[in-house]
């Protein structure tokens, strides 16, 4: 790490651009709206097209992690575009620390930016394990409590909008509203750090009100669910617009939020003080953190469930209670238990098709992904789920055509069971009438 470290300093923090790499766009703006409130001049990245992973594979080794690819594929494509001054520009990486090659983007990026002349951008890691530090970029509480309520508006905002789309009778409505939110909800997270509970609580109710006014017509359509690596499972530049793809083949995706991410991490940090007796001194603030961070989700699921119109998540401890049938919670590699819980929960709310996404070669999801296909069917006979593999090498055509034949089945399996009830229901009906 240590290796083309260029610090950001506090000078820096007064004219310095800082570059964000997309994943979940209207969550990175709600974010980025927070870092302006402590004097950052943030930008989201949202170039795509071949372009990116080509510009990657220039610049780090083929073999690499697919998103690392990307992410590098993305900075260097705007640093070299000659529309920034590259003596005022930064980078910023968000990471967990864990042992997945992604705590090793930030290194890889300095590699990269070496190679093209650029080694004296300095690199920031946003990460609540302290990787390493920089004197011009501090999380405070106050920013890091505001950031969580980005990541609850961001889930939201898009459950809402996966809910709303296949059925809208005007096309676009639902991505309006999800920007009008934004924009709103961008601002008042920007003024000067100040949240107040209650008024987040009100924020929630109004924006399900909204979503339900949109006007829908009733369909009969197949859920698909989106579980895999984190950068792959929601950035449409890694997962070739996976979720456009769905809704244009008719379906509704089904995506469990980046909350529940953050808190599998918190819950992470409690494990390893049961399991390897380690930092057993913050063992209780970070239980008392977890208890907060759960008890802020059930409010959310309790104003959806208020509204009676959107389906509602489930809590993050249920999902917790699914995984030790199948895989023990230690299993913290990557997305580990979660993605494994995930399924698991997306086949016991009724989302019984799910697509798998993973990076081409990624150990920890073929592992807690595609290996667990396996024990999960076994367990639950109705879910059907298939693995895909993106690279900068894979065929698009070949995804996609999985994917039909995904829904294709899917389909063919829900019409076998309405056709299986209604010969129930009248085999019903003639033995009552026989009984009269």
């Amino acid at each position: 790490m240590a290796e083309n470290y260029i610090p950001f300093t506090k000078e820096m923090k007064k004219d310095y651009t800082i570059l964000i790499p997309n994943m979940l766009p209207t969550h990175f703006k709600l974010i980025m709206s927070v870092l302006k409130t402590y004097g950052y001049k943030t930008e989201l990245l949202e170039t795509s097209g071949t372009k990116i992973s080509e510009t990657g594979l220039k610049y780090t080794h083929n073999d690499t992690c697919y998103p690392a690819i990307l992410v590098i594929g993305q900075f260097l494509s705007a640093l070299l575009s000659g529309k920034y001054d590259t003596h005022k520009v930064a980078l910023i990486m968000f990471q967990t620390g864990g042992g997945c090659r992604a705590s090793n983007y930030i290194y890889l990026i300095r590699k990269a930016l070496k190679k093209a002349n650029l080694g004296y951008i300095p690199v920031i890691s946003l990460s609540l394990a302290g990787i390493e530090k920089h004197p011009g970029f501090t999380l405070g509480p106050k920013m890091l409590k505001n950031m969580l309520y980005a990541t609850l508006y961001g889930d939201l905002m898009m459950s809402l909008a996966n809910q709303i789309k296949p059925y809208e009778i005007t096309r676009g409505d639902a991505d309006r509203l999800t920007e009008k939110w934004t924009n709103i909800l961008g601002g008042e997270l920007g003024m000067k750090g100040h949240t107040n509970y209650r008024k987040i609580k009100q924020n929630y109710k109004k924006i399900i009100d909204d979503f339900a006014k949109i006007k829908v017509e009733h369909k009969d359509t197949v859920k698909v669910g989106i579980v895999g690596e984190i950068f792959v499972k929601y950035s449409p530049l890694a997962n070739n617009g996976l979720e456009k793809f769905l809704l244009s083949e008719g379906a509704e995706p089904v995506v469990p939020g980046l909350y529940d991410f953050l808190m599998y991490c918190v819950y992470n940090t409690l494990n390893e003080c049961v399991l390897y007796k380690k930092n057993t001194a913050v063992y209780p603030i970070y239980k008392f953190i977890y208890r907060i961070l759960c008890k802020k989700k059930r409010d959310v699921i309790e104003i959806i469930k208020k509204n009676g119109i959107f389906e509602a998540w489930t809590p993050f401890e249920e999902i917790v209670a699914l995984a030790p049938d199948l895989i023990n919670t230690a299993v913290k590699m990557g997305e580990g238990w979660l993605l494994t819980a995930e399924m698991l929960e997306l086949g016991k709310s009724g989302c019984t098709n799910i697509v798998c996404t993973q990076p081409f070669g990624c150990l920890p999801n073929h592992i807690c992904g595609k290996g667990m296909m396996k024990p999960i069917k076994e367990k639950n006979p109705n879910i059907n789920i298939v693995a895909i593999d993106y690279d900068a090498g894979a065929s698009r055509v070949n995804q996609e055509n999985r994917l039909k034949l995904m829904l294709f089945n899917a389909r063919r399996v829900k019409e076998e069971i309405k056709s299986n009830e209604a010969k129930s229901a009248v085999k019903s009906s003639n033995a009552a009438a026989e009984k009269v």
